[in-house]
């Protein structure tokens, strides 16, 4: 039966990407000469991600915190990853923003497309100018009011579990001197694990938006620590969520 209901999704996920991509790229070309930061392209994408997720009636996903966000602020946004439909749930959230993507998504067709209208931002992990160029990215999109999403863990967990986090997050918002919001994600690891194709039925996904916090309020501007600081209260609100399951 999952695998049934795993051939459905699929195909309304691509069906309506098909039909979604021809009015995104007509609505990218109408507003690329006055829209620089591609705002309309991101908006337009979260639209469509809380359609795509509002028509899957196998898993009900459940967010707290939301009103934990302020429009005016930017932030360097972070958030455990267990499954590529992480993406999709953030941004039910509807915030402004830019995701940070591997370059390797670029060659999937159609998300490479939306990657690139969107104007997101990409990071070869094997090239260390990449790395730097990403990180001027960002602190040009931070100035300029953005928030910036990333994943800290770098790819998805295999066992839903919180894994180590890379400091270049934590780093961006010491630089740019921007608050870091936690965002602890569960249950989309078990609706369609890494690895996997086939979607599994009945699954509660719980995304909380947690307050930010500034980088100075631990009293330390040493991006490893942080990282470890902000990786061990993650850890610990998604143990909190499972109890509370």
């Amino acid at each position: 039966m999952d695998a049934l209901k795993s051939i459905f999704i699929w195909l309304t996920g691509v069906i309506m990407i098909v039909v979604f991509f021809p009015v995104t790229f007509l609505i990218w070309i109408f507003t690329l000469p006055f829209d620089k930061n591609r705002k309309v392209i991101h908006r337009l994408l979260n639209r469509q991600s809380k359609i795509l997720v509002g028509l899957t009636p196998i898993w009900k996903l459940i967010i707290e915190g939301k009103e934990n966000v302020s429009g005016n602020v930017p932030y360097v946004i972070i958030s455990n990853h267990q499954s590529i439909l992480d993406i999709l749930f953030i941004n039910c959230l509807c915030y402004d923003l830019k995701w940070v993507s591997k370059v390797e998504n670029l060659k999937v067709p159609f998300v490479g497309w939306y990657l690139r209208m969107a104007d997101y931002i990409i990071i070869n992990r094997g090239n260390p100018d990449s790395k730097e160029q990403m990180m001027e990215k960002s602190m040009r999109s931070l100035m300029q009011g953005i928030s910036v999403m990333m994943f800290p863990e770098g790819t998805r967990s295999v066992t839903g579990d919180i894994g180590f986090f890379k400091r270049g997050a934590f780093q961006m918002a010491i630089d740019a001197g921007v608050p870091i919001l936690p965002i602890v994600l569960d249950g989309s690891g078990e609706a369609l694990p890494k690895h996997g194709l086939v979607f599994t039925t009945g699954h509660r996904v719980k995304l909380k938006v947690f307050e930010p916090v500034n980088p100075d309020s631990f009293g330390t501007t040493d991006p490893d620590v942080l990282s470890l600081k902000f990786s061990n209260f993650m850890i610990r609100e998604l143990n909190e969520m499972r109890r509370n399951s």
